[in-house]
């Protein structure tokens, strides 16, 4: 068995618009849900959300009746995904290192099912929503690194988070269910007003990846900075 040493203890934060809806439904789930329904179970959960979504949106080629059947897999998604780490803090049988990396790596997984899914759907175009992975998985990358390095596992930017995105997510599987396709030539290019969405999100996403980068080294280089001259100082007086 490999030696594991403990996980450093971190600051979560989600401080998201719907958090005062939100934090008390999740809490009143944790409380109700039965024993035998295990936080590995609600990963599974959301994960099989996830896959629900994505076939949705591939078979919403042929029939648009599907973009609420995706709609009902993110709320599946978001029942198992904001749960399973909820009942485990409830139940106080956290598993701080395994659930950490099965929750955010499923999650990963989920984000890559989601998206792509989107991009096969007849609305979206496939390079749009690549688009919108990519920011979406560079972001996560930088809030894992921040945690490593800050202490902060940080969620919400802007008040945005996770379900503020699978709300928006099921007003756009409406907008395309009920108003149709909605494309227009712009540079040669065929393009529909639910990429633009898609692409203004993707902007989102990558603004707060570019600013929090750069003002997490901002504070980063500072602080390294004051300890090396202090160092210097220390060594200085030693002399």
């Amino acid at each position: 068995m490999p030696n594991l040493k403990p996980l450093k203890p971190h600051t979560r934060i989600n401080d998201i618009l719907l958090g005062p809806l939100e934090r008390p439904a999740l809490a009143w789930l944790a409380a109700h849900l039965p024993n035998r329904v295990s936080p590995d179970i609600l990963t599974f959960i959301g994960f099989l959300g996830a896959v629900v979504i994505f076939f949705s949106y591939l078979f919403s080629r042929s029939n648009p009746i599907f973009f609420w059947i995706a709609s009902l897999g993110l709320v599946i998604n978001w029942f198992g995904d904001s749960l399973d780490g909820t009942v485990a803090r409830y139940r106080h049988i956290e598993r701080p290192k395994y659930g950490f990396f099965i929750d955010h790596t499923i999650d990963a997984l989920n984000e890559t099912l989601i998206v792509l899914g989107l991009g096969l759907s007849p609305y979206v175009r496939f390079d749009v929503a690549c688009l919108v992975l990519i920011a979406y998985l560079l972001m996560s990358n930088l809030t894992f690194i921040r945690t490593y390095i800050q202490g902060e596992f940080q969620l919400s930017y802007s008040k945005l988070g996770p379900t503020e995105v699978r709300v928006l997510l099921i007003l756009l599987n409406i907008g395309m269910y009920f108003a149709g396709p909605l494309t227009f030539s712009l540079a040669r290019f065929e393009v529909s007003v639910y990429d633009l969405i898609v692409c203004l999100v993707s902007l989102l996403l990558l603004w707060f990846y570019l600013s929090t980068t750069y003002q997490q080294a901002k504070i980063l280089r500072q602080a390294e900075s004051r300890r090396a001259a202090q160092a210097l100082e220390i060594e200085a007086a030693q002399e």
